[in-house]
């Protein structure tokens, strides 16, 4: 199996850790003997410090690293620029504080590769799942999202937001058009639909480190996380799959 597989960080002024997180990717691809063929690509979203620039150095520096520039901000934006833009095999994207234990990487690629899912999640929230350094506050919200989304949509998924996601090209031609939240929230909705559209999702346990220098904002982004979780069960969720449904008519 030879697969093409784009990894995107998306980065919104982390001109202190881009050129550590890719020096750390491409050191851990270049240890292992899979085949695949990896192209990292660095998402700049809105960025105010030096991090562009750090971006096209390292686009200089390594072969397989390029870089995209938005002037508008949002995590969900970056990577639907970034996404819709890949002619890979599978796409993905991680954190750029590398939160997730690289290792379990090749999971996500082998779920989509070799066992015929679309989509292919890290969780922190499953029974095998190591998760370090975290907050009890953090935890409890985690949690408590959990379930809600459980509750109004009846998913097998459990953890929407961890950084650490890959997708089939089928997902990005059928989905990502459909999103329309372009930030905190757009991991959750993809799954969402995805899964409420017959996309199978596999959910991986990963080993997690949180990192006390996050600069998420948790009572706006539940907020913002909240809203759009109602879009979804009043209206969103059937108007994409009334569009789905309308194209495979076609």
């Amino acid at each position: 199996m030879n697969l093409s597989v784009d990894i995107v960080i998306p980065v919104l002024n982390e001109e202190d850790t881009l050129a550590q997180c890719i020096h750390n990717l491409n050191n851990f691809f270049s240890s292992r003997s899979d085949t695949h063929k990896i192209n990292i690509l660095i998402a700049d979203n809105g960025s105010e410090d030096s991090t562009l620039d750090i971006a096209i150095k390292l686009s200089k520096q390594y072969p397989n690293v390029n870089y995209i520039h938005l002037t508008q901000r949002g995590r969900g934006r970056a990577l639907k620029a970034a996404w819709t833009k890949s002619s890979a095999d599978i796409v993905s994207y991680m954190d750029v504080d590398l939160s997730t234990d690289l290792q379990s990487f090749p999971k996500l690629i082998e779920a989509i590769g070799l066992e015929g899912y679309e989509l292919a999640i890290g969780s922190r929230l499953l029974k095998d799942s190591i998760v370090v350094n975290r907050s009890p506050k953090r935890e409890f919200l985690s949690r408590g999202y959990s379930f809600l989304f459980r509750i109004l949509f009846f998913t097998g998924f459990k953890d929407a937001q961890c950084g650490f996601k890959a997708i089939s090209s089928k997902v990005i031609h059928d989905i990502i058009p459909l999103i329309e939240d372009n930030g905190w929230f757009f991991d959750t909705e993809l799954l969402i639909l995805s899964e409420k559209n017959g996309y199978k999702i596999k959910e991986i346990p990963v080993i997690w480190t949180d990192d006390p220098d996050t600069r998420v904002k948790i009572f706006k982004t539940a907020y913002e996380d909240l809203k759009g979780l109602l879009r979804l069960r009043f209206w969103g969720l059937n108007k994409v799959s009334r569009i789905l449904s309308s194209k495979l008519k076609e």
